[in-house]
């Protein structure tokens, strides 16, 4: 017992090591994985916080080169007008000169709207190209002939860029360059810039296509950009004051929303794909987990459940595989044949508990159950234990059959019998005791009935017994006389000697015998037998029996205390109550369709109530003052041993009908 406990303490113990050893694996993988995600997760905002960094130095890199392009551009023509005011102090033909040059730095620098001489006074002295004069600004003044601008220029006497102003063409500035003859100031050369024209001109197309660029005023109004998109607003953007023109002009690069990388997305997109698919199996590994827990658990509930009431039973379990090796036994089996389990388990035909006069029947029956595949009745057969003695056992076998459905050998019942086998017999004992004792009852109850049945013939016989010696004393006789009153008295004398042997082998003790006899005859005999008694309470008996043969397989003497039985109690149940002209008891013999003969003892008496009816066939129960109250228990039990039946029914005419149910023998 102590070793049995350490070793189921030890599995439990390993069951549960096992759980948290599984727990804790799924807890680090769920952390792995958890891991793994923040990592990427990580990688990714880092890698777009590089490529953000990257992109913004790139775009201010870009954005710098751009603002001195541009700068270097507007500043280059400002030294060229610069070197025209210098021409046009000493040329003799200015206005030639004026259109001529101007003529190459309009076509050199589309930017370039127009250009205008004017003169100290403001006076416009030469334009080109003539369409495109300037409009007024938006304060009404004229933007290129300010006066005052004119002569800051004079006083400064260095170019000037002024504010920018609305046009047809859009938002323009001008540049005033001063024209000095032999130091005095003559005018000054203005140059229109249009600032969508030099965006046009100065932004190169694949700068364009990555930004999105802008020209804005000190209050962020947009004066002129190029973009690709239209009107775009990023984060990633830069602006670098533009200088010249300057007052407040800032340049404004917004780079366009990057697409990334699409090998890079989708690398991205599998990673987190893959993550998802490791965490929806870790998910579904964790569920599968706790199900097979929850299974382990279960079986090794309903296992130790099992163990118990295997363990509590007091039926034998034997399992055997196909080639008859025993590989399970309970305690209940072992205990049975005194053997343990380790010696039995393994062990192959022929087995240690076969006694050596049994062996070959057994390893035949057993060889049939192989060939028949399953038994469904229990079979009996005779074990040894280990100490020697024998004892009857009852088997069941039935088919062992894997999770798979195939068989893998023969679960048995065993049951140990010896016990009951000698209660039955001792039960059969006293059963034929009762019987024994019923039928000397029923003589004892009969004996005046018979007395005055047997002293017909006795008196027969002493009457021709005594006309003998009377005709022996005289001389008058002949041998024929007395040859046919010897002759009747033989037949009086085998008429008592037929009523002394029916009743010699009515109360004989002997064993039950089954023959084949006439149920005809059994009823005849039975109701020679009662007769006389029915005479004595005025019955009359009516037969109705066909004249035909049935024949079955019946204790002759059995059968006959059976009726006789039932009709002696027909008799007592018509007592002195009944009228004579009433006191009938019928018996009916007729076959039915199944294979029986049904025979019906009917009376004509009180009939009886439904209280006593229910317990009518109890032992012990009578409704006579002087009856024992075995007759009808004894019938019932003597009917069943035929594999017949009894029962009582109401009489319609009034009075009870007892009816047995036998099978018949097959013609």
């Amino acid at each position: 017992m102590i070793s049995a406990s350490v070793k189921n303490g030890g599995k439990k113990g390993q069951i549960l090591s096992s759980i948290r050893w599984s727990n804790w694996y799924l807890i680090g993988l769920k952390l792995a994985m958890g891991l793994l995600l923040v990592l990427l997760v990580a990688l990714y905002f880092l890698l777009r916080q590089n490529e953000a960094d990257e992109q913004r130095s790139t775009l201010i890199a870009d954005v710098l080169w751009l603002e001195q392009s541009i700068s270097f551009h507007i500043e280059r023509n400002s030294e060229h007008l610069e070197q025209l005011a210098a021409d046009l102090a000493q040329e003799r033909h200015k206005v030639a000169l004026f259109q001529l040059r101007t003529q190459y730095l309009l076509k050199s620098n589309p930017d370039l709207q127009q250009i205008v001489w004017v003169d100290a006074a403001g006076h416009r002295q030469a334009i080109n190209p003539v369409h495109n004069s300037t409009r007024p600004a938006g304060n009404g003044q004229r933007d290129d002939i300010s006066r005052q601008t004119v002569d800051m220029v004079g006083k400064l006497g260095k170019s000037l860029y002024t504010d920018a102003y609305s046009a047809d063409a859009g938002y323009q500035f001008n540049v005033y360059t001063p024209v000095f003859e032999k130091g005095r100031f003559r005018g000054a050369l203005v140059g229109v810039y249009s600032f969508n024209s030099l965006l046009k001109q100065l932004v190169p197309w694949w700068f364009s296509e990555k930004y999105q660029v802008r020209i804005l005023d000190n209050n962020g109004n947009s004066l002129a950009g190029k973009s690709k998109l239209g009107e775009v607003t990023t984060s990633v953007n830069y602006a670098i004051p533009l200088e010249p023109p300057g007052f407040g002009i800032v340049l404004r690069v917004d780079a366009y929303p990057d697409k990334g990388d699409f090998a890079q997305r989708v690398l991205i997109g599998l990673v987190i794909a893959l993550v998802a698919a490791v965490l929806a199996s870790l998910w579904r590994m964790r569920k599968h987990i706790q199900r097979r827990i929850a299974a382990e658990q279960a079986l090794r509930a309903e296992h130790a459940f099992r163990k118990a009431m295997e363990d509590s039973l007091t039926i034998g379990m034997r399992a055997r595989d196909l080639e008859g090796r025993i590989t399970y036994v309970n305690p209940a089996f072992c205990q049975m044949v005194g053997f343990s389990e380790a010696e039995l388990l393994d062990a192959r035909p022929p087995l240690p508990f076969w006694p050596p006069e049994e062996m070959e029947r057994i390893q035949t029956v057993t060889d049939a159950l192989v060939q028949e595949g399953e038994r469904r009745e229990g079979l009996e057969i005779r074990f040894m234990r280990k100490d020697g003695t024998r004892f009857d056992t009852l088997i069941y076998e039935a088919p062992l059959i894997d999770a798979d459905g195939r068989q893998t050998g023969w679960m048995s019942s065993i049951v140990d019998v010896t016990e009951r086998k000698r209660s039955e017999e001792l039960a059969r004992q006293q059963q034929e005791k009762l019987q024994q004792t019923s039928r000397l009852v029923t003589m004892g109850e009969m004996a005046s009935s018979l007395a005055h049945e047997l002293n017909q013939p006795l008196a027969a016989i002493t009457s021709y017994n005594t006309g003998c010696l009377n005709k022996l004393s005289g001389e008058n006789f002949s041998s024929e006389e007395l040859r046919t009153v010897m002759e009747k008295l033989g037949v009086q004398a085998r008429r008592a000697g037929h009523i002394i042997r029916r009743v010699h082998d009515f109360v004989r003790k002997s064993e039950p015998k089954l023959a084949p006899c006439n149920l005809v005859e059994i009823i005849e005999d039975s109701i020679g037998f009662i007769e006389a008694d029915a005479k004595l309470h005025d019955v009359r008996i009516i037969r109705k029996i066909p004249e035909i043969s049935v024949t079955l397989y019946a204790d002759r003497v059995m059968l006959e205390q059976v009726l006789l039985n039932l009709m002696r109690n027909a008799i007592d149940a018509m007592s002195d109550d009944i009228p004579p002209e009433r006191r009938r008891m019928t018996i009916r013999l007729a076959l039915t369709e199944d294979g029986h003969a049904r025979i019906r003892v009917a009376d004509r008496g009180t009939g009886i109530p439904p209280s006593v009816r229910e317990r009518l066939f109890t032992p012990f129960f009578s409704t006579k003052q002087e009856g024992m109250g075995m007759g009808l228990n004894i019938c019932r039990s003597i009917i069943e041993f035929h594999r017949g039946r009894l029962w009582v029914e109401d009489n319609l005419k009034g009075g009870t009908i007892f009816s047995i149910s036998l099978p018949t023998a097959p013609q």
